[in-house]
């Protein structure tokens, strides 16, 4: 466990801050608190190649096998520390001691593990051991890719039944600017039909990452394809819970981190402006 002088903040996302192989915490500003991580990529593998990624020695892969009994020790030895213990005290900022969620996250794309139905499950029995906050969620952060996968499917059934949702990355409209942010070849299509399954099973956020390359902010080009995409979707009677709009909080571990600067707060609120016109709700984390 992290010692006072490794006291958490919302710039430091280390996946190994709790000495676990599948478990972190995090304070998250999205959350607004403690958010407890479950890493089911710790070979740092993606299907996705985010140049804004924070994950060290990214490579493109998948989820390695997941040893569940492993994970169910780390999760209830945590929590237990976490409520009955001094984990709070010694390395959590007064104003964010408070569970807010738990988070599948972690180094890579979390539904490329094949336990990924079990570990929801798992998860879920670990929780009734403790008094949790009767809000607790549960998050799903996802590229969205893999979706259409049955057992996938099946552990979003599970995450609904305990006040789950789902982050759904959507970056970029366009194929070439998915193609230069998030090194993926998915096209608009697949992205439409996985947010129909994803939303029909759970409820479900678009979240995106906006941020300047090269000293340039997303074109107009850019901005329109994304808002037709919302406009199609709206169309289509897919039902999102909003968009989780964010910047850049911390520096990129990618080749193009030199690149990549923060927009400002002022383009981040007139793009929400304009999402919030097409009838969506917006939530902004510079």
């Amino acid at each position: 466990m992290p010692t006072p002088s490794q006291r958490l903040n919302t710039a430091d996302h280390s996946r190994d801050s709790a000495g676990l192989t599948y478990v972190y915490p995090v304070i998250s500003r999205r959350a607004g608190g403690v958010s407890i991580g479950i890493n089911l990529n710790p070979n740092n593998a993606c299907n996705w190649r985010c140049i804004y990624c924070q994950v060290p020695n990214l490579t493109r892969g998948t989820a390695p096998h997941i040893d569940l009994s492993k994970l169910r020790n780390e999760l209830h030895c945590f929590l237990n520390e976490l409520i009955n213990g001094e984990f709070m005290v010694k390395n959590v900022p007064e104003e964010a001691r408070v569970i807010r969620d738990i988070a599948l996250s972690g180094n890579g794309e979390p539904t490329s593990a094949k336990e990924f139905e079990q570990v929801i499950e798992l998860i879920g029995e670990v929780l009734k051991d403790f008094p949790m906050p009767k809000n607790l969620k549960l998050v799903l952060i996802t590229n969205g890719s893999l979706i259409h996968r049955k057992h996938v499917q099946a552990g979003l059934k599970r995450m609904a039944k305990m006040n789950g949702e789902i982050w759904f990355k959507f970056d970029r409209a366009t194929t070439e600017a998915r193609k230069l942010v998030n090194n993926s070849d998915i096209s608009l299509k697949r992205i439409r039909m996985n947010l129909r399954i994803a939303s029909s099973i759970c409820p479900t956020w678009l979240q995106t990452c906006m941020f300047q390359i090269d000293g340039e902010a997303p074109a107009n080009c850019e901005i329109d394809a994304y808002l037709k995409f919302i406009e199609q979707l709206t169309n289509e009677e897919i039902s999102l819970q909003g968009v989780l709009l964010y910047g850049l909080a911390r520096p990129s571990l990618q080749s193009e981190a030199s690149q990549l600067s923060v927009v400002t707060q002022a383009w981040l609120i007139d793009f929400a402006g304009k999402i919030k016109a097409l009838g969506l709700n917006v939530k902004i984390t510079p």
